[in-house]
This record gives structure tokens, sequence and C-alpha cells, in this order.
């Protein structure tokens, strides 16, 4: 399978990413948000990253004009060209199975169709399709033009040419490193990271530490390049409790339940450093 246009259903922080490390690499990228304002914010947020990777000598010119080659719309049928389309909205099953009932009406017989989450089961999408053999999961991490890993998931339905073709693309044309996942909560990273950020929060709760020492204990113990709760601000603290919490629901053990501080600070809005305080003011 070949793959020459990829699309990329939104454009925040993790989708903008993507787009960003696919354009560099030559491909032609067709980008999706759901109304003109944010478009433009994911167009600004590509753009003002490929100008600091030419400023950080990163990235060259030429780099840098192959943000010029993305498509931007708000309209999903103009993906309908695509050779792979990853999605990257919310965690939201129900707002990603619109999505891909739209992509199964519209793209090509071979096209792949990939989401980015990093909880909700794969086969529970591509059961959303009248066709789950071309469904699969690719999941990045954030910044996604930094990490150099991607995760690999194939469902019991994928077919084994769309596995390859989805590895190839990520390992060959983007320069990832691929791990192959079992499509269970939380993959291979977040089956391990998220009980240890969820651990880090509870210490933090309990007053066993404080929100700097749990952090410094870790990268200057453990060599961590950052502590578990500046971590958990960087990723959001939204999707930390999503993700707990599709742990849970999978594996039944209280080991994977989220803490109750991490309820309550997104009940109010004290998410990271997306909204400029979570664990700490930014």
């Amino acid at each position: 399978m070949e793959i020459g246009t990829v699309g990329v259903i939104g454009v925040g922080t993790m989708g903008s990413g993507i787009v960003e490390v696919v354009a560099r690499n030559g491909l032609r990228v067709v980008a999706r948000e759901a109304t003109p304002e944010l478009v433009e914010a994911g167009k600004a947020r590509v753009e003002g990253s490929m100008d600091r990777g030419v400023a950080r000598g990163k990235l060259d010119e030429a780099g840098r004009a192959a943000a010029a080659a993305v498509t931007w719309t708000t309209n999903l049928e103009d993906l309908a060209g695509c050779d792979l389309v990853l999605e990257a909205v919310p965690e939201n099953l129900a707002l990603k199975l619109e999505i891909f009932e739209v992509l199964d009406r519209v793209l090509d017989p071979g096209a792949i169709m990939a989401t980015n989450t990093s909880s909700i089961p794969i086969i529970d999408v591509a059961m959303g399709t009248s066709r789950p053999e071309q469904v699969l999961g690719m999941h990045f991490f954030n910044p996604a033009t930094v990490m150099k890993l991607v995760e690999v998931i194939s469902t019991q339905l994928t077919a084994p040419a769309v596995t390859e073709a989805a590895n190839a693309f990520a390992a060959d044309t983007l320069g990832k490193r691929v791990v192959a996942a079992p499509d269970r909560a939380g993959f291979v990273v977040n089956k391990l990271l998220v009980p240890y950020i969820c651990g880090a929060i509870e210490m933090y709760e309990s007053g066993h530490a404080s929100a700097a020492d749990i952090d410094d204990a870790m990268k200057l113990g453990a060599g961590h390049p950052m502590g578990p709760l500046t971590l958990a601000d960087l990723i959001g603290l939204d999707v930390c409790l999503f993700t707990a919490e599709s742990l849970h629901a999978e594996y039944a053990e209280r080991f994977y339940a989220p803490p109750p501080l991490l309820r309550r600070m997104v009940a109010a809005g004290r998410l990271g450093r997306k909204t400029g305080r979570g664990f700490y003011e930014y």
C-alpha cells in the first residue's frame, strides 16, 4: 500500500504535531478541523512550530516550505483522496464514530483509517465502519515532532497488509520507532505510565510529599526527564483522568482507579499547561 496523501482530523496540540511531522517528510497533507477558527488556530500552531525550528537551526527553509503543501479544511469530504487518515480528536467515542462513519463513506476502498486514541478500544471505532479490516490505531506521543515512538495497534479484524503499511509509514517515512501494542486499554505506554502518575497524585493528595519534591525525587533519583506531576500537567489532567477511567473499566483493579483529587481538579478546570494551571501555574 503506497501512502502519498495523508489526512489529519483534529489539529489541536497532538494533531498539529502530526501534521507537521508528515508535511516535513514530503507528503501531501489535508488537515481538517470543525470550524474556521479552529483551522486558523491549528495552522498558526503548525507554522509557529516550523518557524521556531528554522530559528533554532533544526529545520531548513525547504522544510519550512512544506507547510505550504498542507490543505486546510472544515469539510470531511475533502479527505476523499487520502491514502491514510489519522484521527486525533478528543477522547469521545461518539465523536470518533461520527467521523469514521463519514470516512467510511468518502474514502477509497483501499484507504487506511487510523485513530490516535490513547485509551478507547480500537475495535469499538472499527466496528462503526463497514470495513473494520482497514482500521487500526496509530498512537503518537506529545510533542509528535520530537517523540520518536508510535504505538501501532491492530484489532482482531485488521488486515495484515494494513498493519504492515502503517508500520512502514511510521518507521520508514516518518522515522519513528514502532511498537506493536495489543488492543487493550492503555496499550503499552499508558498501561505503565498512568498508574505511575496516579500514584504520584495520591502521594501528593495524602500529604506524603510536596509536588516539587515528588517531581525532583523522580528526576534526580530515577533519571526521568520530568517528574510525574509536571508530566501530568503536560499531558492534560483531563486526558490522564479519561485514560485512568478506561484502564479501571478494562481491568477492574483498584490499582488503575483515578484518585479523587484528579477528578476534582478536572471538574475545576485545572487541566495543566493548556489551561495555565494544574499542579503548577504556567
